[in-house]
């Protein structure tokens, strides 16, 4: 949850606020664009997963608005990735995350942008268009939130309640066997809801308290969890691999993520790895 609080005062936050709420605009007007049933380009990648002229638009816009404040290289999924093992310091972005939502007319979509360093998220936003929301985890501190609309900011602020487990799942999810097989683990372990919603939206529902536990088995790539993963480290949780290892990002040859769990807090990290131990044990 998050609690009022004044305007940050650094310079990175505030330079990208106005970036990011103008990358918002552009989307939730493809978006409308989309859903009034006006022409709208949509691909296949070589991988058969879907990219739209939105993705291209707010990509092209981010991309040339970023170099404007900083001469540090753009990893972007709709960018060129040939050179990225040279670069030390780095953008990191998604321009649509959630293309599958945004197609189906799901305002579930967000923009993910982080900034690594080394093999480690030191800056990141998730901005929800449709909600007119950023969640910010600034270079130092607690992850912010900022309303576009009314101008507030917030600044997130801990909930002790544990005793409900709130489960993180993707629309698809019930499709796949492994998230039935991983359900039934937690059963046996304790009472939980479900909570269903795209792409990285639901670190955003972390924070707001409205999951503690998301697990993922299909595939996701680095840009789809660098900026959810630093929002949750700042809170004292954070996302691991099926091993319980955290991701770490540019270190591989490949940018596509195994399996994973995002957690809210070392509480909700042992009972999810608990659930992963029992499901392991039976299939």
């Amino acid at each position: 949850m998050f609690k009022p609080t004044t305007a940050p005062q650094d310079s990175l936050t505030l330079q990208l606020v106005p970036i990011l709420t103008q990358a918002c605009e552009i989307l939730r007007e493809e978006y409308q664009q989309y859903c009034a049933g006006l022409a709208f380009n949509i691909e296949k990648k070589q991988d058969e997963s879907p990219v739209t002229q939105a993705d291209y638009r707010v990509n092209s816009f981010l991309t040339s608005a970023l170099a404007e404040i900083s001469t540090l290289p753009l990893l972007s999924e709709e960018g060129d990735h040939l050179t990225r093992q040279n670069w030390q310091k780095f953008w990191m972005l998604d321009p649509l995350d959630g293309t599958k939502e945004f197609l189906h007319k799901r305002p579930e979509f967000t923009i993910n942008l982080s900034l690594i360093e080394g093999e480690h998220t030191t800056f990141a936003v998730l901005a929800i268009p449709c909600g007119d929301i950023l969640y910010i985890a600034p270079e130092e501190g607690l992850p912010l939130k900022y309303e576009i609309e009314t101008h507030q900011w917030s600044i997130y602020s801990k909930s002790d309640d544990d005793s409900k487990i709130k489960i993180g799942l993707s629309q698809s999810s019930q499709k796949k066997p492994k998230y039935e097989q991983y359900l039934q683990a937690m059963s046996e372990l304790t009472e939980y809801s479900e909570f269903k919603a795209g792409s990285a939206y639901k670190f955003c529902m972390i924070l707001e308290d409205k999951v503690n536990i998301y697990p993922r088995f299909h595939p996701t790539c680095e840009w789809d969890t660098s900026a959810g993963q630093c929002l949750l480290e700042r809170i004292g949780g954070g996302l691991v691999n099926l091993q319980g290892k955290s991701f770490l990002y540019n270190q591989r040859d490949t940018l596509l993520n195994g399996g994973f769990i995002a957690y809210k807090n070392e509480y909700m990290k042992n009972l999810a790895l608990q659930a992963l131990e029992l499901m392991a044990s039976k299939h």
